[in-house]
């Protein structure tokens, strides 16, 4: 055992009720990609506002078209290293609450059963009106039948469903409404300048309240959605660890921090650690 696994396997030892806490680093692996560089900085613009998104017919247009196109990455992902080993961790007993910052539904894939989607899941969509969800894999297939020569353009993949078309008149995408009652479609997560919901931060600080101590795990907290979390679990005086490469909005907050790539070195604390008495692996 290396002495990075070392020092994470007896942070699990000790805090045998871990909060998890996951960004995007989770799941690059899986091919989706991320937002920020290992200094925490946007590797891109940053993303669409809930502002914007709901206030300009353009915005709209030009989402929903670029979604078209990045759609497939985001539905033929599927868990990566990471994913199997925190599911695995969860089923010996280790982890109280998983609380994820992605949108892309690889945790629950992966058989976490005790997981937060703090943002959202880009799988399903909204309708903003009637708050009818529907499945996005059907949106995909109207948004090609009325727009089928935009479904037969390539683009480098974005993260969460997004593809990077630039340079292109989206003023004809043609966008649905809400079959049922003609509202406007929205993805069902939270976009920046938008609230997460009341009963997930509530349940998410209740699990945190119940827990030993804090991992992070593939996320640089610099959305302070879930910085927040690190800070509660700090000023009651629970320990935080981190895996992740590069820089994090909490740096100066953790016990531990293991700059590795997130799967492997999940993997490696899973494979090493027994599961705790009474709880069959």
């Amino acid at each position: 055992m290396d002495a990075d696994t070392a020092a994470l396997a007896d942070f699990a030892t000790r805090h045998p009720r871990l909060f998890v806490l996951t960004g995007a680093g989770c799941s690059t692996d899986s091919g989706i990609p991320d937002y920020r560089d290992v200094n925490g900085e946007w590797k891109r613009p940053s993303p669409v506002t809930f502002q914007a998104f709901t206030g300009e017919d353009a915005t709209r247009r030009r989402y929903w078209a670029r979604s078209l196109v990045g759609w497939p990455t985001m539905a033929q992902a599927r868990p990566g290293a990471a994913h199997r080993a925190l599911a695995r961790l969860e089923s010996e007993g280790r982890i109280g609450l998983l609380l994820t910052q992605n949108v892309d539904g690889l945790h629950e894939a992966a058989g976490s059963t005790r997981a937060i989607d703090l943002h959202g899941r880009i799988d399903t969509v909204r309708c903003m009106g009637c708050e009818t969800r529907t499945p996005r894999a059907a949106l995909q297939q109207e948004l090609r039948r009325r727009n089928p020569s935009w479904a037969a353009l390539e683009a480098r993949a974005a993260p969460d469903g997004d593809a990077d078309l630039d340079n292109i008149d989206f003023s004809t995408f043609d966008v649905p409404d809400c079959p049922r009652c003609g509202g406007m479609l929205k993805p069902d997560v939270v976009f920046f300048g938008e609230s997460v919901p009341r009963d997930r931060v509530a349940a998410a600080f209740a699990a945190l309240a119940d827990a030993d101590a804090v991992l992070v795990a593939g996320s640089s907290l610099m959305v302070y959605s879930g910085f927040r979390f690190v800070q509660a679990a700090v000023a009651a005086g629970k320990p935080v660890a981190a895996v992740n490469l590069g820089r994090t909005r909490a740096d100066d907050l953790l016990t531990l921090k293991v700059a590795r790539p997130v799967g492997e070195a999940l993997e490696a604390l899973a494979s090493g650690l027994a599961p705790l008495p009474g709880v069959g692996r």
